[in-house]
């Protein structure tokens, strides 16, 4: 009986399939510089070596989306990816659109996000871009710099948010309202300042002092548990340098 041996070398051709390639977990694959392995679906569970590189199916690491909101001070980015090939991680990168002295407008990093490595499922990711001090009126932009194992990097599109400083004072109804025991207060300052928040009852008692301390500009959210109070009608009051402000609340227990 014969036995048919197939050598496969891969150097500078190129290896195509009309279905899919799969690396089982263990295995190693040595591609040479120069060369390349083309199929309509690739899986490396293994080890990818060697200064070839894959093509034709997805992209080692394959980018389904990457948005960006403001959820209250912070931007929080969120990404997701469909396949990943040595996908060590991702830098995260931002700028600044605008002309403000004191701020660069080149990319800087400011965080990282380690990668999965190896997948052909669905990965989500994020990051919080919590750096509150940075409450100006102007864009910012991001962008991710995928990284993989052996170094290569790759750049994703950009995408661009703008925050905008407020305006002017303001103190929001709390919500809940009616509330037990706890509610949520928002207020708002076009400047940095000092600030205090005071919680009074209906004959002008002072029952609770919410802040007393210097505060950034931006929008602000506060909780006021109420738990060791009674029943009633509550009053707070927002005072800085050139502002005050009161509002009614209603607790029910």
């Amino acid at each position: 009986m014969k036995k048919i041996i197939l050598i496969l070398i891969l150097s500078s051709s190129i290896l195509y399939s009309q279905s899919s390639l799969v690396f089982d977990e263990g295995t190693t694959i040595d591609v040479g510089s120069g060369a390349d392995v083309c199929a309509d679906a690739i899986t490396v569970n293994g080890t990818f070596a060697g200064g070839g590189s894959f093509c034709g199916g997805a992209l080692p690491v394959e980018l389904v989306s990457f948005t960006a909101k403001v959820v209250g001070e912070s931007v929080v980015l969120n990404w997701q990816t469909a396949t990943e090939v040595n996908n060590y991680g991702f830098s995260i990168e931002r700028a600044f659109v605008g002309q403000i002295s004191n701020l660069s407008t080149d990319w800087n990093e400011i965080g990282f996000v380690e990668g999965h490595g190896n997948s052909n499922s669905l990965k989500d990711y994020s990051f919080i871009d919590a750096d509150n001090n940075l409450v100006v009126e102007l864009r910012r932009n991001y962008r991710l710099k995928q990284i993989d194992i052996d170094g290569a990097f790759e750049y994703s599109e950009v995408i661009s948010i703008e925050l905008k400083i407020e305006k002017e004072f303001k103190l929001a109804q709390n919500f809940p309202n009616p509330f037990n025991p706890s509610t949520s207060i928002s207020y708002a300052l076009p400047i940095n300042g000092f600030v205090t928040i005071k919680v009074y009852n209906t004959i002008g008692e002072e029952v609770a002092e919410l802040i007393n301390q210097n505060i950034e500009a931006g929008t602000h959210v506060i909780q006021f548990n109420a738990f060791n109070l009674p029943t009633g009608a509550y009053f707070y009051r927002i005072t800085t340098e050139n502002y005050s402000e009161t509002k009614k609340m209603l607790l029910i227990k």
